[in-house]
């Protein structure tokens, strides 16, 4: 059993240590002083996509830059970084640096619920909006952002050659994610 004065345990990869002492049967422990706490870093680029409810082409040049605007304000208060935003009138991408504290799920759920309440409630679009109930969440290597970036901001010359289905399939296939196709375009 240790004496009262303590063990000193280095952690490795730290430049601080640990004293531990048992005092009246009670482990006790104290950093060295003046160390801080290493920091949380990240980078996590993604590219979202998703579409209107059934890709109905609901967004029109007239209320697509308050809509794009309102999604990276959402994004903004779930501590994401809106780096690019546009879309056609049946669905949008975005292009954001991820938060480190709101998970992917709970980002979603914000981003299109919220913009959907937003819509319906300011009648935006005319009759009901919704968006369909999934999406996708490709990552982005850093090197590669301003491809993305351009991708995004050039939708319109893009979707004169390939539909939204053509374009979403050829982002699954490059991803190598395996989806049923009965059940991606809810």
């Amino acid at each position: 059993m240790p004496d009262a004065e303590g063990i000193k345990a280095n952690s490795p990869g730290f430049q601080s240590w640990v004293q531990i002492t048992i005092e009246n049967g009670v482990l006790k422990g104290r950093r060295k002083h003046g160390d801080n706490m290493p920091q949380s870093l990240h980078s996590n680029f993604v590219h979202i996509v998703f579409s209107t409810k059934s890709r109905e082409p609901m967004i029109g040049d007239d209320v697509a830059g308050r809509i794009h605007s309102y999604l990276a304000g959402i994004a903004q208060d779930q501590s994401a970084v809106s780096i690019s935003i546009n879309g056609m009138p049946d669905h949008v991408h975005l292009l954001i640096k991820s938060s480190k504290t709101v998970a992917d799920a709970n980002f979603m759920k914000e981003l299109k619920g919220g913009s959907s309440s937003w819509i319906n409630k300011n009648k935006i679009i005319p009759g009901h909006f919704k968006w369909q109930a999934g999406y996708g969440w490709f990552s982005v290597s850093p090197k590669d952002t301003d491809q993305v970036v351009s991708y995004i901001q050039n939708q319109a010359e893009h979707h004169k050659k390939v539909t939204f289905q053509e374009e979403y399939r050829k982002f699954l296939k490059s991803y190598n994610i395996e989806y049923d196709e009965r059940y991606v375009w809810d």
